[in-house]
């Protein structure tokens, strides 16, 4: 099948997650993306465990459906590879700090002279200016200054760490992929490029939109146990008799009455919309109790056949194995780096009948492909011999 972004040819420096986690997505959309390797140092996320033939299955899938190239970009005969390929390609993504990249000479600038539409997507933590713009940081840390974890959480736990990297992801890599595609529509009409400024905790901030636009017109914080989503309702997650979980959801009327009956606990649907926080702890308190005195599996046979918003908290492995992944086609199989077939998470944007296997590998910078990539550049087998003699390319 022809995927929708077959026609866009990506450069990504990027690394860790944020970038490659981006870059994976347009790659699973069609584009053609090029990883662009530091010689000596590897992807840190390739060192994560589990792991598979020297590799994490967190990076296999990051790098998925890419191609590789190792270069130092500290010798100029590398930076001059990379100015030939930007005349090819035509979306940068890089995820230094403000500043590096014109270090090496591959700045927005420098590289719009060569490629004037050129859409190049640099993600930090704090943005290219601002007073944060050379600090350091990770997702606990973009979280934290956005305010939003300031009310992640409850009285009793304080802010909570999340299993994914809210910041990083919904944050990093989706704004950016936005950002790209809005810079592709907005190319074909004036036929250039343009710089994106994508920060981490910029975008972690306008992400509070439901709790955080009242803090922040009101100015009036949201607190810890003080929305109907943290915490201040009976929304939340139940321990079970055999030390599972469930997710209780029933927020609206129709659902909370349904689960109350399910519980025999009719009487209680009045409780559960006071606006007395007394009156809701006391309740969660009350329904904490009754759900711990069944097994998940005796409670999923008394709320399986309700409409009522509650649910199991499945491991990653159960999950994995649902029907309910199953029939999404969520599953994909995919060519790690010696071969083996690997099962992944599937892209969650499928189009038409695509069928989400089809040719799916990993791969990394090797002789073979490095020299194709850089004879179509017009380099002679001579002189790329001699790249390689020089570590400027590996």
């Amino acid at each position: 099948m022809n995927l929708p972004l077959k026609q866009l040819k990506i450069l990504d420096f990027s690394t860790l997650l944020p970038g490659p986690y981006a870059s994976m997505l347009m790659a699973d959309m069609g584009a053609e993306v090029l990883r662009v390797e530091a010689i000596g140092r590897d992807d840190l996320v390739k060192a994560f465990q589990p792991s598979i033939d020297g590799s994490s299955y967190a990076y296999l899938t990051l790098n998925r459906n890419k191609k590789a190239i190792a270069l130092d970009l500290k010798k100029d005969d590398a930076v001059e590879i990379v100015k030939k390929l930007v005349a090819k390609y035509d979306i940068v993504l890089e995820q230094f700090r403000p500043g590096v990249m014109a270090k090496f000479g591959l700045d927005y600038q420098s590289l719009k002279a060569i490629n004037p539409k050129l859409i190049y997507c640099s993600i930090t933590g704090y943005g290219q200016h601002g007073c944060y713009k050379n600090r350091a940081g990770h997702d606990i840390n973009y979280l934290a200054l956005s305010g939003l974890a300031s009310f992640s959480g409850t009285k009793t736990t304080g802010p909570v760490l999340s299993g994914t990297q809210i910041a990083d992801i919904a944050g990093g890599s989706h704004h950016a992929v936005m950002a790209i595609m809005a810079a592709v529509i907005e190319r074909g009409g004036s036929n250039q490029g343009q710089h994106l400024d994508i920060s981490m905790t910029d975008a972690a901030f306008s992400l509070t939109g439901m709790f955080g636009a009242g803090g922040v017109g009101s100015n009036e914080d949201p607190t810890l146990s003080g929305t109907i989503l943290n915490g201040g309702h009976f929304y939340g997650y139940y321990q079970t008799l055999d030390e599972r979980y469930l997710a209780i959801g029933s927020l609206e009327p129709k659902f909370a009455s349904a689960f109350f009956e399910s519980i025999k606990q009719p009487q209680w649907l009045k409780r559960g919309f006071s606006t007395d926080d007394a009156q809701q702890q006391a309740l969660i308190k009350d329904i904490a109790t009754v759900l711990k005195q069944k097994s998940l599996a005796d409670w999923l046979v008394i709320f399986d056949p309700l409409d009522a918003c509650i649910e199991p908290v499945l491991t990653m492995t159960e999950s994995a194995k649902s029907p309910l992944m199953k029939d999404r086609n969520m599953l994909v199989d995919v060519r790690s780096l010696t071969g083996n077939i690997v099962k992944q998470i599937a892209p969650a944007i499928k189009f038409g009948d695509q069928q989400n296997s089809k040719n799916m590998f990993v791969t990394e910078p090797n002789a073979a492909d490095t020299q194709k990539i850089i004879s179509q550049l017009g380099y002679s087998t001579e002189q790329i011999s001699q790249l390689i003699n020089d570590k400027a390319v590996k």
